[in-house]
């Protein structure tokens, strides 16, 4: 490459970069003003609409009203992956979309959730609104080129059945869409359907295939439901939760881009420029794919930050080794990149699997985690592999050809970690039993073998008309006090409903006696007229279905995950010894979430995920170097395997320790900067980064070592 065309690249990476990370940057400051420009936040940063619709039977079944949850929750999700739907009382739901201010509109794009039937041209029903599993608007090109609206239907098990009857008996005939007593459309049968998909064609728009598809989806629910009341809810945390956390986003960044120029120089300086670009980007996919951003998800951003060093703390580990090797700089970057390819890609797609299983399989907080992490891994991958290597190669053509300008890696002696394989074994099943044995003698005492949270088990909402308009951080630091000393809640979430003097207050479930101890309360401390307070028992925002979505979603991201590393690694014991390190460091997080007491709530399930994700990358770049190193073996007995597990651990080791810094100390900040609801997801990732390290180093490659001289393949 000559001086001339270096200068260039560098020239219009610098200047992409301050352009991006300026409008990123605008984009950040004008977060809550109302900036067309701006990120959608979640509930707890900017409020939203609460709607609460009650039962038209007067007696719902507990499944139905279940069931109706559920499939709101789906519903909602259009709006944002934010969205909660949960039970109040026995006959009533609440909806809570974040980052909206108008409740009519919602309401009238959501339609009012009524009675649904499919019937034949005399009036009688063939199917009804829980038949219907599914429908989408959809637009195709038909043979003569020409654009075709349509609405595409899914049909239950049953439905399907009774469908294919209903289609076979009309050929011909109309089938009448009825809502709530209303045709809203008349399809003609043309053909038997028997598959349980069906398509209603002759939309004049794909504006009028989308509302008649919304209005058979709203119709599809278990029950009929009217509109109780809607309201304007304000933000659950206060401006100074969001300047904590993006505070602690840029000390970290600071801090991380200095780690970086100490320990790799040159090399470090450009993917300090990089990691800036990288967060830039990042703020721009949140913005550009319309993705709700909560306090948690900054969290997981900043924590991402922190991961995103690991490509090059690879990379540039390669180059000082080459380089220690006798190789030329130009030679040491080019094998370098070459080298650290495969752990980086290898290790990136499996969390990758996992983000996009968990997108498409999860619901809630589990899908908008899972957007967030894609995002991470995508840009973090192209920084490292794509604008890293390009200000490298600029840096060396203007003039940066030193070696001392790189480092070099001096060898390590290698470690004999597989020796004390037995003590780290015997440690981390003491750590793991002593979690169960904690939730044992949590149950046998009475309590819950976590301490599930609201999001889990759900609770008491209290509306109090305090007759003052509290500011946020006077709520959090006149009223919340008081009503933990009163409950015994460390949980307790507020609410304000905007253009009132009203506070929605949520705690764990309290009885008569506690409620009334709580209106007492409120009346003798802050002057509220008892007759105004309102109670109801509220189910979780997490519901049943949403847990059991997350766990299959785990689950099968998890097979998914060991299909890819047998197949790239051509050995499952590789892929057995990776998931069972990932299975350790859940249960080891798990225990210290029973043994500390921390709230297990929605961030519950993003920290688990976080973990899965940083554990199997880090166990991907020692098999990586252990897959390296083998070939050279000419006999592969007990010995050899050791030295050659001990020896590609110790190689690693610099990258394990170096990225589980980083990131940890993006962590440590958020801990110390943030406001509680984000401590609670800080702190056991502080204990994830800390065993998935030590589960890498210590654990992983003693799994592999067992299983390669105890399940040897066959010749």
């Amino acid at each position: 490459m000559k001086k001339s065309k270096a200068a260039v690249i560098l020239a219009v990476i610098l200047v992409v970069l301050t352009g991006m990370t300026w409008y990123a940057g605008t984009i950040v400051s004008t977060v809550g003003v109302g900036a067309s420009r701006n990120i959608k936040l979640g509930l707890d940063l900017a409020g939203g609409v609460s709607i609460t619709y009650k039962a038209v039977d007067k007696n719902p079944s507990a499944e139905d009203m279940k069931d109706t949850v559920y499939k709101l929750q789906k519903r909602v999700e259009k709006y944002s992956t934010e969205a909660s739907v949960y039970q109040e009382g026995s006959d009533r739901i609440s909806i809570e979309i974040p980052g909206v201010s108008d409740a009519n509109t919602i309401l009238e794009e959501m339609g009012k959730p009524g009675s649904l039937e499919f019937q034949t041209s005399d009036g009688q029903t063939i199917l009804s609104g829980s038949d219907i599993k599914d429908a989408q608007p959809k637009t195709y090109t038909d043979d003569k080129g020409q654009k075709q609206n349509v609405v595409a239907l899914t049909l239950t098990d049953e439905g399907t059945k009774k469908f294919a009857d209903a289609t076979q008996a009309n050929l011909g005939k109309s089938i009448p869409i009825v809502y709530d007593g209303e045709t809203i459309s008349s399809p003609t049968v043309q053909s038997v359907i028997s598959d349980g998909n069906a398509q209603i064609t002759g939309m004049e728009s794909y504006e009028a295939a989308d509302e008649l598809a919304s209005t058979i989806r709203i119709g599809s629910l278990s029950l009929e439901l009217k509109e109780l009341n809607s309201k304007v809810v304000g933000a659950q945390l206060g401006t100074s939760a969001l300047s904590g956390s993006l505070m602690a986003a840029v000390i970290g960044l600071v801090l991380v881009i200095l780690f970086m120029i100490v320990m790799y120089r040159i090399s470090g300086f450009a993917s300090g420029i990089a990691l800036i670009l990288y967060s830039a980007l990042v703020v721009w996919a949140l913005w550009i794919f319309d993705i709700t951003l909560t306090l948690p998800g900054i969290a997981g951003i900043i924590l991402s930050i922190g991961m995103a060093v690991d490509a090059n703390v690879i990379i540039f580990a390669r180059i000082q080794e080459e380089i220690a090797a006798g190789k030329t700089v130009k030679t040491a970057m080019k094998m370098g990149y070459d080298k650290a390819l495969s752990a980086i890609v290898d290790g990136n797609i499996t969390t990758l699997i996992a983000a996009v299983v968990l997108g498409l399989r999860g619901s809630g907080p589990v899908k908008g985690f899972a957007y967030t992490l894609g995002i991470g891994i995508v840009l973090s991958m192209f920084t490292a592999l794509v604008v890293t290597r390009w200000l490298m190669k600029c840096f060396y053509t203007l003039g940066a050809k030193s070696e001392k300008l790189y480092g070099k890696k001096k060898e390590r002696k290698t470690i004999n970690f597989l020796g004390k394989r037995a003590v780290f074994f015997t440690l981390s099943i003491a750590v793991i039993a002593a979690g169960f044995i904690g939730m044992g003698v949590h149950n046998a005492k009475g309590d819950k073998i976590l301490n599930y949270s609201l999001d889990f088990v759900g609770g008491t909402s209290t509306t109090v008309d305090f007759g003052k308009d509290y500011s946020i951080s006077e709520i959090d630091k006149e009223i919340v006090p008081v009503l933990e000393e009163l409950t015994g809640d460390k949980n307790i979430q507020t609410q304000k409903i905007k253009e009132s003097n009203q506070i929605v207050i949520k705690t764990r479930s309290l009885n008569l006696k506690e409620r009334e101890a709580l209106n007492d309360t409120l009346a003798d401390k802050f002057g509220v007229d008892k007759e105004t307070i309102t109670s109801e028992n509220i189910s979780s925002t997490i519901s049943s279905e949403m847990k059991s979505d997350a766990i299959w979603a785990v689950a099968i991201a998890t097979i998914c995950m060991l299909i890819y590393i047998w197949f790239r690694f051509k050995d499952i014991r590789f892929a057995g010894s990776a998931v069972l390190a990932l299975v350790h460091d859940v249960l080891v997080v798990l225990a210290f979430y029973a043994i500390a007491r921390v709230s297990v709530g929605n961030t519950f399930i993003a920290c688990m995920l976080t973990i899965v994700g940083y554990s199997v990358n880090a166990t991907i770049v020692i098999f990586d170097r252990i897959r390296e190193n083998l070939p050279a073996l000419r006999d592969q007995n007990k010995e050899n395997l050791m030295e050659v597990a001990n020896r590609s651990i110790t190689q690693t080791l610099s990258r394990s320790i170096n990225t589980s810094l980083t990131t940890f100390v993006m962590v440590a900040l958020l801990f110390v900067l943030g406001v509680s609801s984000v401590k609670e997801f800080a702190l056991p990732l502080m204990v994830g980064i800390v065993c998935g390290t030590y589960s890498s180093v210590c654990i992983t490659g003693a799994l592999w070592y067992i299983f390669r001289v105890r399940f040897k393949k066959k010749k």
